[in-house]
């Protein structure tokens, strides 16, 4: 059974677990660490070799990190919720060296995308996929006919006045504004509805931690788009990274 690695860097917690590649599924338990306050690349290089070291892996297997910005050969070319030192940080260089071993280096949002695509949601899905990660911040991943293109940042548009609309649709946003579920979905509407307009897309898969609350939500919007939770919910990043190293 082909096996690889995925560690998924998130704004509050890094979690990593081994994927059977073929099936798309966990092949070991998944083991997390909180995020360092401030989330410096010293500091979460530190924590990545902690859960890497939890996982205790004896063989040699093919290791993919998600992380939450933009990543552009090799480059962390935006910092939304970690420190301002991954602008324009060779950030795969800087996990090559300080894992010593090779590493394929991703936005979290497209891998998660790419495990959708592959063995979730959007697997056979024609046309496009839109996929949204709901968490301390907003993802976005593009799928056309299971092809990624990398690097969209819905999370990121400007709306009602807000610089970037996750900070007033995320998940974080409900959990510090105490929004009922309803409330929240109020926002969610407002947001699918938008970007429902600008990219007529065939189908939302909507992942982050809170897609395992998905009946309490997704139910309460209205869109001419089907949208459904994402299948591994909040391993998709793990198992899309691990996708990615696997190529």
């Amino acid at each position: 059974m082909a096996k690889a690695i995925g560690v998924d860097i998130g704004g509050t917690g890094i979690k990593a677990g081994i994927v059977d590649l073929e099936h798309g599924t966990m092949a070991s338990d998944r083991v997390r660490v909180p995020t360092p306050e401030g989330a410096s690349p010293e500091d979460v290089l530190t924590a990545v070799k902690t859960v890497l070291e939890k996982l205790d892996v004896k063989t040699a297997m093919p290791l993919g990190v998600a992380f939450p910005a933009i990543v552009k050969r090799g480059k962390t070319l935006s910092a939304a919720n970690v420190s301002k030192q991954w602008l324009d940080f060779d950030a795969e260089r800087f996990f090559r060296d300080g894992l010593e071993r090779n590493i394929v280096f991703v936005n979290d949002a497209d891998a998660a995308g790419v495990a959708e695509a592959r063995h979730g949601a959007a697997r056979d899905v024609r046309g496009l996929t839109l996929m949204t990660t709901l968490g301390t911040g907003i993802g976005s991943a593009f799928i056309y006919d299971g092809i990624l293109v990398p690097n969209t940042e819905l999370g990121h548009l400007n709306f009602r006045g807000f610089e970037s609309v996750e900070q007033w649709a995320a998940t974080s946003a409900r959990e510090r504004e105490g929004l009922s579920w309803a409330e929240w979905a109020e926002r969610l509407q407002a947001f699918y509805s938008h970007i429902e307009f600008l990219f007529s897309p065939d189908l939302f898969v909507v992942g982050g931690g809170v897609s395992k609350n998905a009946d309490d939500f997704l139910p309460l919007l209205d869109l001419k788009t089907p949208i459904v939770p994402a299948i591994h919910r909040n391993n998709s990043g793990i198992i899309g990274a691990a996708s990615l190293a696997g190529d």
